[in-house]
């Protein structure tokens, strides 16, 4: 940081804080033709004391008029002045201050937009400096010093003129804001051959480029000033033939500054890179003497060094065959921190350039005045204040210089391209490093290149899906043709076009995983992601994919395990439940919602525990915590409330459920109605306790009633065994009741049989026969899930038909009903023996139990031949089924007609037997018509 803290603030305003100046003095020096600065030294902010700069306390208007100042400018005099130091100009001024001395200097100033001689005085005067100057042209000279001097700027001039026209770069300047030719080098007409370019407007000379993104940078230049450098843009330019050609070209676009500092333009440096080799030409030879005189010459030579100035290209020009450095502009000067390069040769300057070859490059074109072009060369460049060296690569251009012919010294035009080759560098390394965690990746990874979807890169995760199938450097269509009618090349085509990720989860796609195998269905879940190159262009694809034809066989599986598991629970003649370790219920089946009426929230977790009676709650609940708590089985009558609000008793019984690493997992149990049982216990107590009190009037009696009353408490002790063993087997212990009733009512004879006695026998029974009739059913269901394998044979449908006519005999009497049979045409029906009776015979009863009771019922059973199957049809002309609850028809405990007593099972086990071999089922029927069963054999 530069401050000048040591200088009053009173005297930084200007002039007028200057005492004693009087009024005489202040017009001296605004009428003197002696320019006069007055400066105020800068100190170095770290409190050392050392003088860094010099700040302008006033500049008086002859001053101002030679150097184009304000009265008192805002910059300091290094950052106006930055080539001071190189000519001594700032030294001068530093020494006079710190010793005292006053000192003159006459030095030729051609930096920082200054082209002209300039004297000067400088003279310290208390903590001031006052530096007194003339500009040579302001100053009477001899004839003599004047042609000098004229001269030296024709000869200069003339050197810059023929550096800008000879450089190998092509460079332009666009004038005002239409970007008018207002100069157009060789170089650059050699870009557009036969155009006239000079005095048209940049969109008019080129009119391809119109809507090119470099009139867009010209613009935001002229209102920014900002210099824009881009490296190998491309630019469509037109051939004479008017074909558009693709170039590339690494620019410099830099505004242009009148002398009042406004922008009036834009100068244009342009290297084509295109074909490296179409660079490497000998500049054209200078178009036209300079026709101006003395002065012109010394505007254009300062317009040039300005612009050489100002450009991010480093340049400078080397004199002799030592190469010493004539002039470097303030870029080239960066490269080399704090070093002294005019005057001296580059091995004295940059000794550490012979090494790298440096030397014998410019040895070269010197010699032979051939132009060398150098691309990325590597140059360690020692830094000051002990800091490591830096390494940097540079793209260079040599080209030699003549003078009345002959070759006097070497231009050179350079930019630092560290950035880049490092850039690139990492990215190479990125790349390998990236191709080598795909190549190793277990996920299956494909690179797929350019328009044409190119297999570029394939991994192994990838290769072993297509085991025996060439993919590598092959267009997916012809490596994958069976994929040119699915979505995947539309899909790839939009990620290509519109670079937006597309993920799909299990897509099925038929593929042949070896070379002429089968197709085969296999599900993906894959991503396609859009690769962009290092202009931002998409370029390809990356494809990540998975085969997860596995995981949905297998999920698919399990859920339709889990469906029939369910259906089976559901339709259950019990309530299920299952709880989670922390003894919360987690499931339970649709029968207990059907009887308690409560919603699925309204039950789980403890909320079941609503649904008992007030008396038994508590003692349930706690049961089950100890049950679960302590792993071990849990058993509890109570009364359960059922959705009308009536309490019927139920048994729940829970064992604790153990994972095959022996964790525990919950409880699973059930919930029976023992309703009925209980009450016949109940009853059976009641009786128990009459024939006791009559024990009294008859020995023989009290014998007889002491006998019916142990085999009631057996009875009683069976149920409470059968309530423990409901969850395990219920068939056994519905058995074993059926049995106990049996007896009991063998045993009770009718005479002795009073109250409720005989009411309540029936209730057992009937509810025997129901649970067994369930039971049963739920048993046959089970039993024909497993039949996909049942042996089939060649069964003679003729026999089977009228096997079951006899079985049938009764009903058709009943019915008076009327059996046709037509099976000549198919005679044979390969089926199991056994579930075609069993369809036959559900198909005939079904068609007479639901026959119309106001026709006599007739049912006929035909069967042909058709493709593939052997055709059966069961036609009827009863009550008829509503089709708009088709769907019910065929699954378990659903009925159309309820006054006539059935299960539900009977088509759903016809449609299971008749799927189970590879066959279907149809019906066709119509309310108060009757229904047409037609059953599809596999031949």
């Amino acid at each position: 940081m530069l401050h000048s803290d040591t200088v009053p603030n009173s005297l930084m305003p200007g002039l007028h804080d200057l005492q004693p100046l009087d009024e005489v003095l202040r017009g001296v020096l605004d009428v003197s033709l002696t320019g006069l600065i007055i400066y105020r030294p800068v100190y170095d902010a770290d409190g050392s004391g050392s003088v860094v700069d010099f700040a302008f306390a006033y500049v008086n208007p002859a001053a101002q008029r030679m150097l184009s100042l304000p009265e008192q400018p805002a910059l300091t005099h290094l950052q106006h002045w930055p080539r001071s130091q190189a000519y001594g100009t700032f030294a001068l001024h530093l020494h006079a201050f710190e010793s005292g001395e006053p000192g003159q200097q006459d030095v030729q100033y051609q930096a920082d937009g200054y082209q002209n001689y300039y004297r000067l005085a400088v003279r310290r005067s208390g903590q001031s400096l006052l530096v007194s100057l003339s500009d040579t042209p302001d100053q009477p000279r001899t004839l003599i010093e004047v042609a000098q001097a004229q001269a030296e700027v024709q000869r200069q001039g003339q050197q810059l003129q023929r550096l800008f026209m000879e450089a190998p770069a092509a460079i332009c300047i666009l004038s005002g804001p239409d970007f008018v030719f207002e100069l157009v080098n060789p170089g650059y007409q050699r870009l557009l051959p036969g155009r006239q370019l000079l005095g048209l407007p940049f969109v008019e000379a080129v009119p391809e480029l119109a809507n090119h993104s470099s009139v867009e940078v010209f613009r935001q230049i002229y209102q920014t000033g900002v210099t824009h450098e881009e490296l190998g843009i491309l630019v469509p330019v037109a051939r004479p033939d008017g074909v558009l050609e693709d170039r590339y070209f690494n620019y410099i676009q830099q505004a242009r500054r009148n002398e009042r500092g406004q922008i009036d333009g834009i100068l244009v440096f342009a290297f084509e890179v295109t074909e490296q080799f179409c660079a490497r030409q000998q500049a054209e030879a200078l178009q036209s003497e300079l026709r101006a005189g003395a002065e012109r010459q010394a505007q254009a030579s300062k317009a040039i060094y300005q612009i050489f100035e100002h450009t991010p290209a480093a340049i400078c020009i080397h004199r002799g065959p030592e190469h010493r450095y004539e002039y470097v502009n303030a870029a080239y000067q960066a490269f080399f921190p704090d070093r002294q390069l005019l005057g001296l040769s580059v091995a004295e300057a940059l000794p550490e350039t012979v090494e790298a070859g440096v030397v014998d490059l410019l040895d070269n074109v010197y010699h032979t005045g051939e132009t060398y072009f150098g691309e990325e060369l590597p140059l360690l460049i020692a830094q000051p204040d002990g800091r490591p060296p830096k390494q940097m690569y540079f793209t260079f251009t040599y080209q030699a210089y003549r003078e009345n012919g002959e070759i006097v010294g070497i231009s050179t035009f350079a930019y630092n391209v560290a950035d880049q080759v490092l850039a690139r560098q990492r990215r190479e390394a990125q790349q390998r490093q990236l191709d080598q965690l795909f190549m190793q990746a277990p996920t299956p990874i494909v690179i797929l290149d350019g328009p044409e979807l190119v297999y570029q890169l394939v991994n192994p995760a990838y290769q072993q899906i297509f085991p025996g199938r060439d993919l590598l450097d092959k267009p997916l269509l012809e490596a994958l043709p069976e994929l040119a009618d699915t979505s995947i090349p539309g899909i790839l085509k939009q990620v290509y076009q519109t670079g937006e990720t597309y993920v799909a989860h299990e897509l099925p796609l038929m593929l042949a995983r070896y070379r002429d195998a089968p197709m085969e269905e296999i599900y993906w879940s894959f991503t396609f992601q859009a690769r962009h190159n290092g202009q931002g262009a998409i370029d390809g694809i990356f494809v990540f994919a998975q085969d997860v034809t596995a995981q949905v066989l297998a999920r698919r599986m399990v859920e339709e395990r889990e469906e029939s598991f369910r259906l089976m629970a559901d339709n259950a003649p019990a309530m299920l439940w299952v709880t989670d370790p922390e003894g919360y219920c987690t499931y339970l089946n649709q029968p207990w919602y059907t009887f308690t009426g409560q919603t699925t929230a309204e039950a789980l977790g403890m909320g079941w525990v609503g649904a008992i009676h007030p008396e038994d709650a508590a003692a349930a609940g706690t049961a089950f915590v100890e049950a679960n708590a302590n792993r071990a089985p849990y058993h509890k009558l109570f009364r359960l409330r059922r959705h009308d609000g009536v309490y019927r008793w139920v048994t729940d019984s829970g064992l604790p459920h153990f994972s095959e690493a022996g964790e525990f997992e919950g409880m699973v149990g059930t919930v029976i109605d023992v309703h009925e049982q209980k009450l016949a216990e109940l009853a059976l107590q009641r009786l128990t306790k009459k024939l006791r009190t009559s024990r009294d009037k008859a020995q023989a009696l009290n014998a007889e009633l002491q006998t019916a009353n142990d085999q009631l408490t057996r009875i009683n002790v069976d149920l409470d065994n059968f309530i423990y063993t409901a969850s395990h087997d219920l068939k056994a212990p519905i058995t074993n009741i059926e049995g106990l009733v049996s007896v009991l009512s063998g045993e009770l004879p009718t005479k002795d049989r009073s109250g409720e006695v005989d009411y309540i026998l029936e209730l057992m029974q009937g509810a025997v026969d129901r649970f067994k009739s369930t039971i049963n059913h739920l048993t046959d269901v089970s039993k024909l899930q497993k039949e996909h394998g049942q042996a089939v044979s060649q069964v003679m449908l003729a026999e089977v038909v009228e096997d079951v006519r006899l079985d049938l005999a009764p009903l058709l009497q009943e019915a008076d009903a009327q059996l046709k049979v037509d099976v000549l045409r198919c005679p044979v029906v390969a089926f199991s023996e056994k579930n075609l009776r069993s369809v036959v015979y559900n198909l005939l009863s079904n068609a007479l139990k639901y026959r119309h009771p106001d026709r006599p019922a007739q049912v006929s059973l035909h069967c042909h031949e058709e493709d593939a199957h052997v055709v059966m049809k069961v036609q009827d002309n009863g009550l008829g089924i509503d089709l708009t609850r088709e769907r019910q028809l065929f699954q378990m405990f659903q009925r159309f007609h309820t006054h006539v007593e059935g299960s539900g099972v009977g088509l759903y086990m016809v449609k299971k037997m008749v799927e189970n071999a590879g066959g279907k089922i149809e019906v066709e029927s119509e309310v108060g018509v009757g229904s047409t069963f037609t059953v599809y054999f596999k031949r």
